[in-house]
């Protein structure tokens, strides 16, 4: 586990157990890029654990790569996403709407576009994050949670809103291979010229050797079977 003494500290931003395929636990930068203030972000799915492959969906392999698998079948899509620090609503994008199934090619396709072409002083900046929230958290600290399901989004600009408040739903708009969160902490409440910043989370507990051990101020894995709220 990646040391976290120069992290800023929160509350994780999901109830449940979570794995996190994409990590600053595991790399960094965790998305292997610095682009979008996503150094040190964090993307959360559920995925079934007794399944070959931890799978995110409720279908087979198979149909997945053939078909694509319609939102509803994807485990974490319309949980709930709660504040991670007592902050200010900056930015509250909601209304970009969701494709209504994944399908492989068609979101490789427009990661590829996204990160090769995207261009800050003339495209939406929805065009990758789909439907967010930022929040101010601290002096020059905005927290990022992206890919929102559409119609989702429970509070507005200007909002003063308290750790642990719903504020809005797991989705898949955006620039999004599935369902999943997208957090990350940014210098900037601009995603598009953000600088991100390292974070950990204040408490959860990881699935070890048969039991669950709490971690205070941890980094997860993208191994770890993680859970919060219990």
């Amino acid at each position: 586990m990646i040391e976290a003494r120069e992290s800023i500290i929160v509350e994780f931003p999901l109830r449940g157990e979570w794995l996190s395929p994409n990590t600053p636990g595991t790399k960094i930068p965790s998305h292997g890029t610095d682009r979008f203030g996503t150094r040190y972000a964090y993307d959360f799915i559920q995925v079934d654990w007794e399944r070959t492959g931890w799978p995110a969906y409720r279908v087979s392999l198979p149909k997945y790569l053939l078909f694509g698998v319609s939102l509803s079948d994807y485990y974490c899509w319309g949980q709930d996403v709660y504040a991670p620090c007592d902050g200010v609503v900056v930015q509250a994008k909601d209304g970009y709407e969701e494709l209504a199934r994944t399908n492989l090619l068609t979101d490789m396709s427009k990661a590829y576009k996204n990160a090769r072409y995207f261009d800050p002083k003339k495209d939406d900046v929805q065009s990758v994050a789909g439907n967010y929230i930022i929040m101010e958290c601290g002096d020059s600290v905005y927290a990022a949670l992206v890919h929102l399901q559409t119609g989702s989004i429970q509070v507005s600009v200007g909002q003063g809103v308290k750790k642990g408040e719903v504020i809005g739903k797991v989705g898949h708009s955006g620039n999004s291979f599935a369902p999943h969160l997208h957090f990350q902490l940014m210098d900037n409440s601009d995603i598009s010229i953000a600088n991100g910043l390292p974070c950990a989370f204040e408490q959860y507990e990881v699935f070890q050797d048969g039991e669950w051990q709490i971690v205070v101020n941890g980094i997860p894995t993208d191994k770890d079977r993680i859970r919060f709220g219990y």
